[in-house]
């Protein structure tokens, strides 16, 4: 008859995302529902966060695999320490808190009931370190996570685990409008030039907010051309010298077609979802980030485009931003601004006043880039 009916582990949220954040503290249960009185060994709590990839590449007869691992962090907290002869190790059953009393051998003997163990893990994010936010890609992950382990004599150890939902909160300065203007002329198939504009409200959207996109478009040309939009991510995944990218258009709107000689001003939004990845810029091997590209389909001709880019947050930075103003930089002290010793704010939207400065592990750019 086996002695263990369940054996889980639960953390307390914080917020409606259930996610957790630099400087949260997390706390939890581990609960331990036994069908006889039962002896153990020892059983802790382990948090731990890490970033894996991996990924093979076929060269004629030979396979290469290429990995990298970092580590953010290893904690262990034992809620029954080895070896606890003699000692009373306290446990909240369902009923009333209990003594369990511990006889003369290296094993605590539990009885018949459930048991629940609290565990807390002070600032387990610290502010002072800069980690990726969680992920999971084709290739690699990001990866947070609680793990209890239950020993006993002569039996496999029992494992629980629960996954911690991390959002990074390190954000350069995202709340200016951008704007980026193209002109090009059409070449061999098409006589005359276009000239395109196109602002984007700003740089950062949380998930439920609308990006919103306007451009003016001069045809002076002799072909038809059509306004399309795009939303890109782009995710490398980075191991022994090594890349791997992947791409994919994640949102595309095509507008009315632009006749011949005439000019059009066109204004679309698109909604990020919650379901979006969040951008990554400070993993040393794997990266997330985002694009708008605004461009020009002409037949027979290169596509003159504008590329902005993007940034996707955590739905609860969203009030840290503002949308639809042009501002410069931000002056010292403001959220999301730049030092000039090269750091990033750490916006708290519980607190906007405190705002704490951090290291990035890698440079964030921000640029418009422009094609003709």
């Amino acid at each position: 008859m086996p002695s263990i009916r369940a054996f889980t582990i639960t953390y307390d949220a914080l917020n409606e995302y259930g996610t957790f954040s630099e400087g949260d503290t997390i706390t939890g249960s581990v609960t331990l529902a036994l069908l006889k009185e039962t002896k153990v060994e020892s059983l802790f709590v382990k948090a731990k966060g890490d970033a894996d990839v991996r990924w093979t590449h076929k060269s004629g007869d030979r396979t290469h695999t290429y990995s990298a691992h970092r580590r953010y962090f290893k904690l262990k907290q034992f809620l029954i320490p080895e070896g606890s002869k003699g000692r009373i190790i306290k446990a909240t059953l369902n009923i009333e808190p209990m003594n369990t009393k511990i006889p003369s051998f290296s094993d605590t003997v539990l009885p018949q009931g459930n048991h629940v163990y609290r565990f807390t893990f002070i600032a387990l994010f610290p502010n002072y370190r800069s980690m990726p936010s969680s992920f999971k890609g084709h290739h690699g992950k990001i990866v947070y996570m609680l793990v209890a382990k239950l020993s006993r004599s002569w039996k496999i150890d029992s494992v629980a685990e629960k996954e911690l939902n991390f959002v990074s909160k390190c954000v350069p300065n995202l709340h200016m409008q951008q704007v980026g203007s193209t002109k090009k002329e059409t070449g061999i198939f098409s006589r005359g030039q276009v000239h395109m504009d196109a602002t984007v409200d700003k740089t950062a959207y949380a998930a439920g907010e609308t990006m919103v996109i306007t451009a003016k478009i001069n045809n002076s040309t002799s072909s038809d051309m059509i306004p399309k939009i795009s939303l890109v991510r782009d995710v490398v995944y980075r191991a022994s010298s090594s890349n791997k990218f992947e791409s994919q258009t994640v949102h595309k709107v095509v507008e009315n077609c632009v006749k011949s000689q005439t000019q059009r001003e066109i204004r679309c939004g698109i909604k990020i979802p919650c379901d979006y990845l969040l951008t990554i810029q400070n993993c040393e091997i794997i990266t997330v980030d985002y694009h708008l590209k605004v461009y020009l389909d002409i037949s027979f001709a290169f596509d003159p485009k504008i590329k902005f880019p993007v940034v996707i947050l955590p739905p609860d930075m969203v009030s840290g931003f503002q949308s639809g103003v042009a501002m410069g930089p931000s002056p010292g002290g403001a959220v999301g601004g730049p030092n000039s010793c090269g750091l990033f704010t750490l916006y708290d939207p519980m607190n906007p006043n405190r705002i704490n400065s951090v290291t990035l592990n890698s440079h964030i750019k921000i640029s418009t880039t422009v094609f003709v």
